[in-house]
């Protein structure tokens, strides 16, 4: 038997929804055809996968595997189209996703030394797509910040970074060096408690409940106008927020938190040598920065903590920035 694809996006978009008549609308096609569609895809696979009751529509076991499977082989599927017709243009071409505060600069340009035809894309990613441009093909490889689901994935550690809290300008804790976990229980984050585990232990929002609802946020752009608002704090990691800068947000160092790890990621399935190269370049390039820091530190000059690296809180503006 062979799976058509297009019955497995109509079930992804049934299973996503639980309702009919708004898959239907996602899909653009009548929910008639929809229906029969589904009811086909069961006839194939000679199991429900939907239990229709007064209730509603739900997932069976058989279709609770089926979306788990399914939704990683429509990536794939969308991932090949793509590698295809991008091997079809005359001019070979690497796409490389990363996150806000990477910079890729010295990793391109001893790549580019090596593989002068190639035509090196950057993809600029969030935390919700950048693991997903590399299952559907929208990037070849991708820097990360972990953690990130790596199922299907090679992943290989770059380095660690410390990680900073955003607080709006003439915030009580705004002034300070530095400081703890503990002096930000009574805030709101504005991210998922997930993410600053530390936070999380000590939160007051989340001991008393309920918590207050977070928005949606797609872009650290927007995470910074609600800091800025005063709507809550979040805490990022020291090259992201050095990345932004605002005059009324302003990064202050958590000492007892944990840091913010950027890895390499690609899908483990390639074997394409524009992608070991680019690994490489990466790696090579991070290594000789990490180098050049610790030749200074045993110089005699110290490390700049998060403060000196981005100026005091209370001497500047102070940046912002994501997760």
């Amino acid at each position: 038997m062979d799976l058509d694809l297009r019955k497995l996006r109509y079930f992804v978009a049934v299973a996503e929804e639980l309702h009919y008549g708004r898959a239907a609308e996602r899909l653009h096609i009548a929910q008639p055809v929809l229906s029969r569609q589904i009811r086909s895809l069961e006839d194939d696979l000679g199991a429900e996968i939907f239990d229709r009751s007064r209730r509603g529509t739900r997932l069976t076991p058989a279709g609770r595997q089926l979306l788990e499977d399914a939704v990683p082989l429509l990536a794939s599927a969308e991932a090949l189209l793509r590698r295809v017709t991008t091997a079809a243009r005359d001019t070979p071409s690497l796409t490389v996703g990363f996150m806000p505060g990477i910079t890729l600069t010295p990793a391109t340009t001893a790549f580019a030394e090596r593989h002068p035809g190639v035509n090196v894309r950057l993809l600029r990613t969030s935390w919700a797509s950048q693991v997903e441009v590399l299952r559907d093909g929208r990037a070849d490889i991708g820097v990360v910040r972990l953690p990130v689901g790596r199922q299907g994935l090679e992943v290989r550690p770059l380095f660690q970074e410390p990680r900073v809290v955003m607080l709006p300008q003439g915030h009580p804790l705004s002034g300070r060096a530095s400081v703890t976990v503990a002096d930000l229980a009574a805030e709101h984050l504005l991210q998922d408690p997930d993410a600053v585990p530390e936070w999380r232990d000590v939160a007051l929002e989340l001991r008393d409940g309920p918590r207050p609802e977070v928005p949606v946020i797609h872009q650290v752009e927007e995470k910074l106008e609600l800091v800025a608002s005063g709507a809550g704090i979040c805490v990022l990691p020291l090259s992201t927020a050095g990345f932004y800068t605002r005059p009324d947000v302003v990064p202050v160092p958590v000492r007892d938190i944990g840091p913010s790890e950027v890895a390499l990621a690609w899908p483990a399935t390639r074997r394409s040598r524009l992608v070991h190269d680019f690994a490489e370049a990466v790696t090579e390039t991070m290594a000789a920065t990490e180098a050049m820091g610790g030749a200074e530190t045993k110089g005699g000059t110290e490390t700049m903590d998060a403060t000196e690296t981005m100026g005091a809180p209370g001497d500047r503006d102070g940046p912002g920035a994501s997760r």
